[in-house]
């Protein structure tokens, strides 16, 4: 029996299959892999609903399992020990990483998380232009496969290792601003482009610098796109190199005739694009500046600056606990509006037991989640699903933003850049034209934060002035537990 190597394609070839017929493995396989590919697709569709997303999250993982056992069992291969090693190093390694991250640092694991996709392509990509494309020279579809997955797993790779120190806050979130940076990236890119050509002529050792000098730019170009977005827009870009994995998935499928990769990749990366477009809309931007870079202004560390309001407007009303806790048990209806200081301080339990108390006693109690909340698309749904708080209380900014003028409270927990309304007012602020949670617009706002230090976004919030604002400073989850306490 005649075996096609794996790496190029996934289906054992006889005499038989190349005269018309196909094996029962290569049939088998291919059943496999389309029922993998449609439990992906469940998974993903699982996902897009809090009701649905437990099932759809075992969907990929029995899809996942179906499709690497699948593979395993084909009979072109036979490196069991090597790959069942790592199987197992893989899986006990992501078992302890799931396992001991803080839903806090979700956004790097995430983002490493894409850094190794992007790495595994490259490797691939190389391996299989030193085995595959050296073994049948001239063959130039193979070989711009091979250039396309290259270029973007290398740029998936760096722009992730970009995004991991930000988020991790091991490297500065404020944005690279070079001048002329878009033509930078353009030339990049044209030059990328134009390496393919000597790259697919050339031979042997000569094809293989075209490939090792277009990875180089590619990794730079990766490195340049991310250092030039400001960490307080992490959550759009974490939501694109999500989408270029994908692509990178896809690329790699080709290139090894395997139609789950490419399948799968289209999946992530249209999903990932569209969800990136979504929270670009969110947040009045373009989707192009976020593809080239120069997106957003903001810092991962607040400002340290002190607030500058109006004169006369300088103090603010505070509020304490057992205040509160009348305020919120006399009330109609309340609006509570999660940000990235409740799940710093992890009060999202604390947060659920109030939200309990409060439905218990009669209150209409509602959450308001903003698009980009927190450092990751989701992560306050993710939160709240966490602390076990009811889906349908659960509403997106478009759902409820009309409903705060009809509010008697809206309770603002660690959120502060999502509430602004000079957002809506002043056209000199960096995030003029963002839309937000309309807080100010309820009978009385009252604002849970540490200090009065400006966003994530280096703005600072004229809601704090408001005359229906009430402050109560502090750990989100110390004054939510003194809450419950008092309620």
């Amino acid at each position: 029996m005649e075996v096609i190597p794996i790496s190029h394609s996934a289906d054992v070839v006889t005499p038989q299959a190349a005269a018309g017929g196909a094996t029962l493995e290569s049939v088998l396989l291919t059943l496999a892999y389309l029922v993998a590919s449609v439990l992906f697709i469940l998974s993903l569709r699982g996902l897009s609903s809090q009701e649905t997303a437990r099932r759809g999250n075992l969907y990929g993982v029995i899809g996942m399992a179906i499709a690497i056992v699948a593979t395993m069992a084909n009979s072109a291969v036979d490196a069991y020990v090597i790959i069942g090693a790592a199987i197992i190093v893989g899986a006990v390694i992501g078992a302890l990483m799931a396992l001991r991250v803080a839903m806090t640092a979700m956004p790097e694991l995430v983002a490493l998380l894409h850094c190794f996709v992007g790495l595994a392509a490259v490797l691939v990509g190389f391996a299989h232009y030193l085995g595959e494309a050296q073994a049948h020279p001239g063959n130039t579809v193979l070989l711009i496969e091979i250039f396309v997955d290259v270029f973007i797993g290398a740029l998936t790779f760096t722009g992730s290792i970009i995004a991991f120190l930000k988020l991790k806050g091991s490297m500065s979130g404020t944005p690279l601003l070079l001048p002329g940076r878009h033509v930078l990236n353009l030339v990049m890119v044209a030059s990328s482009v134009a390496l393919a050509i000597p790259f697919a002529s050339a031979a042997g050792d000569a094809g293989l610098v075209w490939l090792l000098i277009m990875t180089a730019v590619s990794c730079v170009l990766g490195v340049h796109l991310v250092m030039a977005i400001g960490g307080a827009d992490m959550p759009v870009v974490v939501s694109m190199l999500n989408s270029y994995s994908g692509w990178t998935a896809a690329a790699a499928g080709f290139m090894l005739e395997n139609d789950l990769l490419i399948v799968t990749g289209a999946l992530v990366g249209s999903s990932g694009a569209i969800l990136s477009y979504i929270m670009c809309k969110a947040m009045n931007r373009s989707i192009w500046n976020v593809i080239f870079g120069g997106f957003g202004t903001g810092d991962t560390t607040p400002s340290t600056a002190g607030p500058r309001p109006e004169p006369g407007q300088l103090d603010v009303n505070e509020i304490d606990v057992p205040g509160l806790a009348d305020m919120l048990m006399g009330a109609k209806s309340v609006i509570i509006v999660p940000g990235y200081g409740m799940a710093v301080a992890r009060a999202q339990h604390a947060v659920r037991s109030a939200c309990d108390k409060l439905r218990d006693a009669g209150v209409d109690v509602r959450f308001g989640i903003h698009p980009v909340a927190g450092r990751l698309p989701g992560h306050m749904n993710v939160l709240l699903a966490e602390a076990a708080v009811p889906y349908d209380i659960v509403e997106e900014m478009d759902e409820l933003n009309g409903d705060f003028p009809r509010t008697t409270v809206a309770l603002v927990i660690g959120a502060n850049d999502i509430v602004n309304p000079g957002a809506q007012t002043d056209t000199s602020s960096p995030i003029f034209g963002m839309p937000v949670l309309e807080a100010w617009k309820a009978d009385h706002c009252v604002i849970l934060k540490r200090s009065r230090r400006a966003g994530y976004a280096g703005v600072d919030n004229p809601l704090f002035y408001n005359n229906n604002t009430q402050m109560l400073f502090g750990d989100a989850k110390d004054s939510m537990d003194a809450v419950v306490a008092a309620l």
